[in-house]
């Protein structure tokens, strides 16, 4: 297991949080997701022979938000 972090732009409200939350916990090999308004950011623990920061990346851009870095 690991920690990813990422800074997720275009957060707004508690709706976005539970958005960004509710599609990375979908990823299959997500074992935890903490997601924070102030600052944008997501704490993924990910079991690393399932998933890579590339495909959260893309999870969270494809539920209509960015990523820094």
């Amino acid at each position: 297991m690991s920690e990813i972090v990422l800074s997720v732009t275009g957060m707004t409200c508690g709706g976005c949080v539970n958005s960004v939350q509710k599609v990375l916990s979908a990823v299959p090999g997500v074992q935890s997701v903490e997601v924070t308004l102030t600052p944008g950011r997501a704490r993924v623990v990910v079991d690393d022979a399932r998933v890579d920061r590339a495909t959260l990346v893309q999870a969270v851009v494809d539920a209509g938000f960015g990523v820094d870095g």
